[in-house]
This record gives C-alpha cells, structure tokens and sequence, in this order.
C-alpha cells in the first residue's frame, strides 16, 4: 500500500492542488474506473448515482451525478479528455454546475504500477479530504 501525496501542479487548467497516490495496478486498468460512469460511485465518495450521456467519459459527455447523502442532482459537462498509451497519461476534467471541478489523472510508472491523482482547484482545497478517500477505493478496486 501506498500514502497519499498532496502537492501544488502546474495543469492546463492553471494551478492546481494535485492529491494523488502510488498504485499498483496498471495505469489502464486505474483509467477505466475513471472513465467508465458505471464505477463512479464505487470510488467517488461524493457521488451515489450518475446519469451520463454517454457511459464512456469523452470530451463533451454531458449528465448529471446524484450528491451522496443529499440526493440533489447536479449537471456535469465533461470538458476535455486526453489519452496517451504510449506514454501511458491519461488526463479528463469536467464542470459540475457550471463549475471548474477535479482534473483526473493517470501516469503509468512502470508495466504494473501508476499513480492516480486528482487536481483540485485552489478555491476548492477542502476537497483533498474527499479525494484522498476516493484513492484509497480506487487503489482497493484497480488491486482486486
């Protein structure tokens, strides 16, 4: 088992507050708990139910999440995706309301191991709490 890391990046979104963490498990198999809808609650502490568009995240897919615990759904727009299988980086990030949320991020450090990360926006720091909880899940889901 890994710890959790906390530290400031540079993103394509600005600086961000990125909470990542050691897996492993192979950086695609991390990627599909990120990009398949249907593992989202799974791993997302925030989230209890999701109605996407599309099950599969691709730049635009557009839904709604059900915040866990509230039961109010929010819109979402997925507003970018990249994957680079060569190098073994895959990055999306969306708007929940409207609102720049998390970058998700995945960097392959070898053939059986990568490191997950979420980029936090500055305004929305208090939100390490929930991430750090979500890597721990997906650390547990990528391992099984």
């Amino acid at each position: 088992m890994h710890g959790t890391q906390t530290t400031m990046r540079r993103t394509p979104d600005g600086r961000r507050l990125l909470v990542s963490r050691l897996v492993d498990a192979p950086a695609e198999r991390v990627w599909e708990l990120l990009v398949e809808t249907r593992h989202w609650s799974a791993w997302g502490p925030s989230v209890d139910d999701v109605e996407p568009a599309d099950t599969r995240v691709r730049a635009g897919t557009t839904g709604r999440v059900r915040v866990a615990g509230v039961g109010v759904w929010i819109p979402f727009e997925v507003t970018s995706r990249s994957a680079d299988e060569l190098r073994g980086t895959y990055r999306w990030t969306w708007r929940v309301a409207g609102i720049p949320a998390t970058g998700h991020r995945v960097e392959s450090t070898g053939e059986n191991r990568c490191r997950v990360g979420f980029e936090i926006p500055l305004l929305a720091a208090g939100y390490a709490a929930v991430c750090t909880v979500a890597l721990r899940r997906i650390e547990r889901l990528a391992v099984e």
